[in-house]
């Protein structure tokens, strides 16, 4: 399974991201290996969310971690098909440990 973790840095020792759509970064997982890192072109400006859920979508991604998000990028992911889980106060690592 793919899994988009939503990070404040580009390491896994990075903080999940309090912001899903505006996170400075996507840490992108394949059966829990680090596959791929991606700064977000879409953390400043409108229509993040919507954006980041079509991007994530094209990476094959399955489901996105962060700790929050927004209406608009819930509603984009729902209709791509991907699945939400909202984790706080936690490293990527942890995160992703526990998926």
């Amino acid at each position: 399974m793919k899994i988009a973790v939503a990070s404040t840095g580009s390491t896994e020792d990075s903080m999940v991201s309090n912001v899903g759509g505006r996170a400075p970064f996507f840490l992108i997982y394949e059966n829990k290996k680090l596959v791929k890192t991606l700064k977000n072109p879409f953390m400043f400006g409108g229509g993040a969310g919507f954006s980041v859920a079509h991007l994530l979508a094209k990476e094959g991604v399955e489901e996105v971690i962060a700790g929050n998000f927004g209406p608009n990028m819930i509603q984009a992911l729902k209709t791509k098909g991907i699945k939400i889980r909202v984790v706080s106060n936690k490293t990527v690592k942890e995160a992703i440990e526990e998926a």
